[in-house]
């Protein structure tokens, strides 16, 4: 079982910054690939960025494409999503979710897919302001 916890939402003006940290319990964290999705007021869930666990590759939704990183430090247990120069339609609550340990994902379209997550963690919301 892994527990994702998020931290770092908040207010913030259009184009500022904010770090998103998802925290993880268990000791199979190096293994396990991690996405970022949001939640706007009255869209559906969708994927933002996601890092493999293998490699560290980094994936990207075109809206946040060149605005956002994604990192990890496996010795804390933890992701970090770096969003600048951000703008109203990031307004959302944000997600981290985990896949099972020891998972391979080649292709983006299933990395992108919220189908591919076994854990999730409550979110934390993020508002931006004109």
């Amino acid at each position: 079982q892994v527990q994702l916890v998020e931290s770092g939402g908040g207010l913030v003006q259009a184009g500022g910054s904010l770090r998103l940290s998802c925290a993880a319990s268990g000791d199979t964290f190096s293994r396990i690939s991690v996405g970022w999705f949001r939640q706007g007021p009255g869209k559906e869930r969708e994927f933002v960025a996601g890092i493999r666990w293998y490699g560290s590759t980094t994936f990207f939704a075109d809206s946040v494409k060149g605005r956002c990183t994604i990192s990890r430090d496996n010795a804390k247990n933890t992701v970090y999503l770096q969003m600048n120069i951000l703008n109203t339609e990031d307004t959302a609550v944000y997600y981290c979710a985990a896949a099972s340990p020891g998972t391979y994902v080649s292709a983006v379209s299933i990395f992108s897919s919220p189908g591919m997550y076994r854990y999730w963690g409550q979110g934390t919301q993020v508002t931006v302001s004109s």
